[in-house]
């Protein structure tokens, strides 16, 4: 039987409707008061709108095979991902067989080198990634983790990442996992609100629960050591990305500062093995979270798990539903996952995606069994319009 060939690669914008979890509306914990690395500006403190972090917009990447059969993914990068897509990566991509993912990821990286290697490039690079297991898994009708070896566990256990862990204790998930929102900036009363959060938190989910603070790149090493040392009587899991991703020297010393027993994780804005090397060679952290959408894709994330695998690293990637959920599955040291609670309020379980994208599966009582159906799952929701703004 002929491999099918790829006929086309094409890339789509969408913007509003809540297709973009990025570009959430004023009332929505996930954009209030989280703390950034713009927190030192009191203008950009309210809100990560504010200093833009919704302008990219979400980026929807199709490959459609010479047999017919389409496969797409989504992730961030808006029309200046359309642009390298369609522009750049195209090349490296149509005419080749399906089954050439490892050869098209090569060319795509080393052909993108000189302007590439993490940010928006690599975004781009995940996301045809992804499309290209998606139409993989629909022409051999499997699912992504079978292609990837099969499954170790028959079901998926998660954290919930949001405003309300005492809510998410109450859905059945393993642990909470808090935004952070007050930084250095805001002085020793950011810090005793930050702790009293916790504490508040902690009363209310009682013992045994996990308890994780978020802190999205926003710290320095004397105010996150200050803020682990804080949180040990109440039981802190880990502390998260609480450094700018390339302080891989800080992230060491904070390792060495927390409190015996808490976890440092980091990698959710690292991206490629070499990347991740730093990482783990230098000993920053004991979880590594690499987000699928970013840091190369399936294709990536296999070898940056291994290489986390043989240092004794943890992988839980940063929550990108089913794209992680198909590797998760596969992997020893991917014990748990993450589910970014998409409701407002943080009140109730909804699809991350949601309408973006249909069929895509939800924990229940924090878990999931990983749907059999080829590719990812997941269909694209016909009614959310998407805009093809270049060709080639």
């Amino acid at each position: 039987m002929a491999v099918p060939t790829i006929r086309q690669l094409r890339a789509f914008t969408v913007r509003g409707g809540g297709a973009d979890y990025h570009d959430q509306g004023a009332d929505h914990w996930i954009d209030d008061h989280i703390a950034t690395p713009m927190s030192k500006y009191p203008e950009y403190r309210q809100s990560r709108q504010s200093f833009g972090l919704n302008v990219l917009g979400t980026l929807v990447v199709e490959v459609e095979a010479s047999d017919g059969t389409v496969g797409f993914a989504v992730t961030t990068g808006g029309e200046i991902g359309a642009w390298i897509v369609e522009k750049h990566l195209a090349r490296f991509v149509e005419g080749q067989k399906v089954t050439d993912i490892e050869k098209m990821w090569d060319q795509m990286y080393n052909g993108t080198l000189f302007y590439g290697r993490k940010g928006i490039v690599l975004n781009v690079i995940s996301g045809v990634d992804l499309a290209l297991w998606d139409l993989l898994g629909k022409v051999r009708q499997e699912p992504v983790y079978q292609l990837l070896g099969g499954p170790v566990r028959d079901e998926l256990q998660f954290y919930a990442t949001g405003a309300r862990p005492d809510l998410a204790k109450k859905m059945g998930f393993i642990g909470g996992k808090l935004p952070l929102h007050h930084a250095p900036a805001e002085g020793e009363e950011g810090l005793r609100k930050n702790l009293a959060l916790l504490a508040d938190m902690r009363e209310r989910v009682g013992d045994g629960f996990w308890l994780m603070y978020d802190c999205w790149m926003s710290l320095d090493v004397n105010y996150a050591t200050k803020l682990a040392l804080g949180a040990q009587e109440f039981g802190l899991k880990w502390i998260e990305e609480a450094l700018s991703p390339d302080d891989y020297w800080g992230y060491a010393q904070l390792r060495r500062n927390v409190p015996k027993g808490m976890l440092v994780t980091t990698g959710e804005h690292e991206a490629t093995r070499w990347g991740f090397r730093m990482l783990l060679e230098m000993g920053c952290c004991d979880i590594i979270q690499p987000d699928v959408g970013w840091c190369g894709g399936i294709t990536e994330l296999v070898k940056i798990s291994a290489l986390a695998d043989a240092h004794g690293a943890l992988v839980v990637p940063h929550g990108s539903s089913v794209y992680s959920y198909h590797f998760v599955v596969t992997r020893h040291n991917s014990p748990f996952a993450e589910f970014l609670m998409m409701a407002p309020k943080a009140d109730e379980v909804v699809p991350m995606f949601n309408p973006l994208l249909l069929d895509e599966p939800v924990p229940v009582n924090g878990r999931l069994k990983v749907p059999e159906t080829p590719g990812f799952g997941v269909r694209l929701n016909p009614d959310c319009a998407l805009n093809r703004p270049h060709t080639h």
